[in-house]
């Protein structure tokens, strides 16, 4: 090769590490913008549902600020616990869950941090510690036994963490991950995720100390977080108590569209306690 070649061919192999390394700098940076979709709410918003339901908020050790709403039943079968997905706020996630206080539960749904009034910086141990926050919330006004943990998406990794150290009755994944880590490979397979990705939520991990009943429902058409993963994390849980269920032509957003999903959920919430 000539000099000159050679030169010109050093210069384009450097220019193009010098782009791949500004772009993982980005990435490194700005991957809470890509994992973290919040929508804000001013602090004087007023909730608005066919529910009856309680506002409150919790504040944690370091002064963050969390909002959530508690809908109560008359006579419920027990109370869930859900944490939702990575978009929106509590002004959607709220007639999300009507689906469940229509079923006769009470529920108690939060934002996370930076997620509609919710204040606070976001962090992989931050998220996990205010979720066992709000199980403690619910435990003080609820038995262990009547409390059901639901995580959807991101949702279900704070949910999958809680029952590694609490014995709820029952727990429910909806659109679950093996780990981030398996979603963010999936996703960008030819990057080096595993060195700067900065959350990794090993689902996978916590379920292993789950005594609890475990349910994963997921869509074979889902491609926010491919069924395979979910498939990944059900098969790491040999010898649990745990059930896969999967609802054909399901995406990631639209279970509840399906005459399956509401079976399966109305069988486990409802069905199962000898009413109709």
């Amino acid at each position: 090769m000539y000099p000159s070649a050679m030169r010109r061919f050093k210069k384009a192999l450097l220019g193009l590490l010098a782009g791949i390394l500004i772009f993982l700098t980005m990435l490194y940076f700005l991957q809470e913008k890509l994992i973290f979709l919040p929508s804000k709410l001013p602090a004087n918003y007023s909730f608005s549902f066919d529910e009856p339901f309680e506002e409150f908020f919790l504040t944690t050790d370091d002064g963050a600020k969390l909002n959530a709403l508690h809908f109560k039943r008359e006579n419920p079968y027990g109370v869930i616990l859900y944490f939702h997905g990575n978009a929106g706020d509590l002004s959607r996630w709220g007639q999300v869950v009507q689906t469940f206080v229509k079923l006769n539960y009470d529920v108690v749904v939060m934002d996370y941090r930076s997620y509609g009034k919710s204040t606070g910086n976001l962090s992989e141990m931050a998220l996990l510690s205010d979720a066992q926050l709000f199980y403690q919330y619910v435990l003080a006004r609820y038995k262990q036994e009547d409390i059901i943990l639901y995580g959807r998406s991101l949702g279900s990794a704070m949910a999958s963490y809680l029952v590694s150290i609490n014995t709820p009755s029952l727990l429910v994944l909806e659109t679950p991950f093996y780990s981030l880590l398996d979603v963010a490979q999936d996703r960008f397979p030819i990057l080096p995720v595993n060195s700067f990705l900065k959350y990794h939520f090993k689902s996978y991990q916590y379920l292993q100390s789950a005594n609890c009943s475990i349910v994963i429902l997921h869509g074979d058409q889902d491609r926010v977080v491919p069924i395979q993963s979910s498939e990944k994390l059900y098969r790491s849980l040999k010898g649990k108590d745990v059930e896969f269920i999967t609802i054909e032509g399901g995406e990631h957003n639209n279970l509840s569209d399906f005459e399956s999903y509401g079976e399966a959920i109305h069988s486990l919430l409802v069905s199962d306690r000898g009413t109709e």
